[in-house]
């Protein structure tokens, strides 16, 4: 069964590209949009400061186990996202999607069946999947 969302927003996505057909500029597209994003978190640190990144080596023993590890481990991240810079990043996320839509239009791929294999294996895996 498919999702009408997906199915949906990759649609809209295939009416609406018009400049960006080719393969190649779509990659490219992609990965700006990418680096966008990352700009955008960075930015909310350096510049409006409403988060901090505290990185340090995790550490933690072997005796923890696997299942338990995730508690222990930090995100780095103090503080949380302003509503400005909330919005900033939804957007570069945003547009972020939209060149994964456009790429998996260019290959013929359902970004739903992407969503649903990962989930698949994320289910089967579980915290063995170690990404």
């Amino acid at each position: 069964m498919k999702d009408l969302l997906f199915d949906h927003f990759q649609d809209s996505v295939d009416e609406i590209l018009i400049r960006h057909k080719s393969i190649l500029d779509v990659l490219t597209k992609f990965q700006e949009s990418q680096t966008r994003a990352n700009r955008a978190v960075v930015k909310a640190v350096t510049t409006c400061g409403c988060i901090e990144i505290n990185s340090k080596k995790q550490n933690f023993s072997d005796e923890i186990p696997l299942d338990e590890l995730k508690d222990f481990l930090e995100t780095h991240v103090k503080g949380s996202l302003c509503d400005n810079c909330r919005d900033v990043i939804e957007k570069e996320l945003g547009n972020n999607l939209f060149y994964m839509a456009a790429l998996c239009n260019l290959l013929n791929i359902s970004m739903y069946d992407v969503m649903i294999k990962e989930y698949e294996q994320i289910k089967t895996l579980g915290f063995f999947n170690m990404k």
